[in-house]
């Protein structure tokens, strides 16, 4: 018979079995497939074990698991530490728990390391469907916690999962109250781990030819923006995140080291009132609609000197930030040569045919607007074509994309033009950002996905200083007027929901977005502010922290009160359980006897009395009340043993 170790009574052990495998599956998601896959080994082997099936491994086995697993875990991440790292580390360590439980203590520990996983969940993602999934998870942890406390008072799957789900309503006003008047503060209480926005898409540093084509294949959300009045049109949504004045002769890349004063901007007609809510990216940087009010910048940011809105902080949590913009404006018109010289740079060698293309159109033009206009004509007359799978470029990227190739995405046509326009002696540079988004009519604002990211150039021109040149609109008109699903032809790789025309698809998915976006708020974003700002809208002022924990332990002390109060109700006293009743009734056919159960009697002192005051029924009493205290105490009670149980009863006469 192979050694099965300690193995729950049933059904806590379905129960703790269920927990474990649902606590541990969406990590496979995020975990090395070797290690789910021998995560969902053991458990497949305990599991095997308990069924009689495999002998448990021996201590030696456990040790080379263990040893073996944290060495690949090593080997995968370079370090045991961190939320990837720790992750797996957990469930190794939950694995590696259930394949060597032996004793009751160590199946506690069990149900206690799958709670303390359930938390990591949260380092992923943090929306509505993952928590209603974990709190059913903890739903079954809590049934199989039940199951091991009360073995013979919970033999039906029904009873655990029953005073699970009660427990954890009652435990709903404590969170609400926790959740309301818990004093929030200024920063959290605890850092997430320094990889846990390691895997956020979004605009990088630099831009090469390609770089954006891959970001725009992901429908995520970079960030929503809800206008006061009316909003812009589309042409006019261009966020801005990055300025891009370094080439290396194939990448854009930000200039750094340069701490000029602001430029001189000239804005005219009334400013655009807007709120953006940002997801977390881990980069500083803010998308605002260019170009930002200088004067009403929020708390903890400030504008560069080519206009780029930064943080003090990268943005690793969801914000949300009031802001205003003029779009019509005139930026750093004064400027003089000194000031343009570094958008002028280029590397000394590298694409030449794209160099004396710059220097004929300077040649055949009066003026730099006109050299502008020569080349937005080049892309819009040569027979360019507006792609997400362009051919791979070489060495001259420039010069092969100009030339051989001619198509290509925002970023080709934008790094292009900008070095034709430096090369023809014309100041510019690459503004990278996003540009439009669908308006969302169930939430009221707009969604501006990965799938909007969008290059630009700005050149100086005299007397009208930086002017926004978007030469991507000369090739296709219709990805700046109605958004990149229009512009790209069939068989492009867009997400599906990107291109889909069902009306009610897209109609649900807005509703899912307004949905998801008040939980993220209220819910997930529920901070210092938003909590001053509840009560002062409920008519309390302004509370202080002293108050709140005033009002929390009053609260507290309200509800755990009406709990206990409705819990011990004697009117809502549990009915005994079927065993309990057989027994009942085999005390009652004694006291009709005359043979009553005294209040405090316990089983065996009860059947002690029986065979000295009536010991012509002491053995049917002894079996009797052996096989009750077996069934109502003992750890391996079954359907069977109750079933006789119930038939002595019947038969027992006194």
């Amino acid at each position: 018979m192979a050694s099965r170790g300690f193995f729950p009574p049933l059904p806590a052990g379905h129960w703790l079995f269920a927990g474990i495998v649902l606590v541990l599956a969406p990590h496979a998601l995020h975990l090395p497939p070797w290690l789910s896959a021998l995560a969902f080994a053991m458990i497949a082997w305990r599991w095997a074990a308990a069924a009689g099936r495999l002998p448990l491994p021996g201590k030696w086995i456990l040790l080379l698991l263990l040893a073996g697993s944290a060495a690949g875990i090593l080997l995968q991440y370079r370090t045991l530490f961190g939320r990837d790292a720790g992750v797996a580390m957990l469930t190794l360590m939950l694995a590696l728990k259930l394949l060597e439980m032996r004793s009751y203590r160590d199946a506690l520990l069990t149900v206690f390391l799958g709670y303390f996983l359930v938390i990591t969940h949260f380092f992923y993602t943090q929306d509505i469907p993952l928590a209603v999934y974990l709190f059913a998870v903890v739903l079954v942890l809590s049934s199989a916690l039940v199951a091991l406390n009360h073995p013979a008072s919970a033999r039906h799957w029904r009873r655990p999962l029953k005073l699970s789900a009660l427990m954890l309503a009652q435990a709903v006003p404590v969170m609400l109250l926790l959740f309301v008047l818990f004093p929030r503060l200024g920063g959290p209480l605890w850092g997430m781990p320094s990889d846990a926005f390691s895997a956020k898409s979004g605009l990088s540093e630099t831009i090469s030819p390609g770089s954006i084509s891959e970001l725009v294949q992901s429908d995520a959300v970079a960030f929503r923006a809800q206008f006061e009045d009316t909003p812009p049109a589309a042409s006019s949504l261009y966020w801005r995140a990055l300025v891009l004045e370094n080439f290396d002769g194939r990448s854009w890349g930000r200039q750094r080291g340069r701490q000029e004063a602001q430029p001189a901007l000239e804005t005219a007609g009334k400013p655009i009132a807007y709120t953006l809510t940002i997801e977390p990216h881990d980069k500083p940087w803010i998308f605002a609609l260019e170009v930002p009010d200088p004067q009403a910048l929020p708390p903890d940011t400030f504008l560069t000197r080519n206009l780029q809105l930064l943080a003090n902080k990268p943005m690793q949590r969801l914000t949300r930030l009031n802001l205003s913009a003029y779009l019509d404006h005139r930026v750093a018109a004064d400027a003089v040569p000194s000031q343009l010289k570094h958008a002028l740079q280029l590397p000394e060698q590298g694409n030449p045919q794209a160099r004396e293309l710059a220097l004929r159109l300077r040649s055949e033009a009066g003026s730099d607007a006109e050299v502008v206009a020569r080349a937005l004509a080049l892309f819009r007359e040569q027979g360019y074509s507006y792609t997400l799978t362009p051919p791979l470029l070489g060495k001259n990227s420039i010069d092969e994309f100009l030339f051989a190739t001619r198509s290509g995405f925002c970023e080709h046509y934008a790094s292009a033009f900008t070095f034709l326009m430096r090369a023809a002696g014309v100041p510019a540079r690459i503004v990278a950002g996003y540009q439009g988004g669908e308006f969302n009519p169930a939430g009221g604002y707009f969604i501006v996905r990965q799938s909007d990211a969008h290059a630009w150039s700005e050149v100086w021109l005299e007397g009208r200083g930086w002017v926004r040149v978007d030469p991507t609109a000369a090739v296709s008109a219709s990805r700046i007027q109605n958004g990149i699903a229009s512009a790209l032809s069939a068989g492009e790789p867009l997400p599906f929901l990107l291109r889909t025309n069902m009306a009610w698809l897209k109609q649900l998915r807005q509703q899912w977005d307004a949905v998801s976006t008040y939980w993220d708020l209220w819910v997930l974003g529920f901070n210092q502010e938003q909590q001053i700002g509840l009560f002062a809208r409920l008519g309390f002022g302004i509370v202080s922290w002293r108050e709140l924990v005033w009002g929390l332990a009053i609260g507290l002390g309200v509800a755990l009160g009406l709990i206990a109060a409705f819990t011990l109700w004697p009117g809502r006293r549990a009915a005994p359980d079927k065993v309990q009743a057989l027994y009942l009734r085999f005390c009652g056919k004694l006291e009709k006897a005359g043979l009553a159960r005294l209040p405090s009697e316990g089983p065996l002192d009860f059947a002690q009395r029986i065979r000295v005051l009536r010991p012509e029924l002491a053995d049917d009493a002894d079996a009797l009340v052996r096989r009750y205290i077996a069934l109502r105490y003992g750890a391996h009670a079954t359907a069977e043993m109750q079933r006789l149980f119930a038939a002595q009863v019947r038969r027992f006469r006194a």
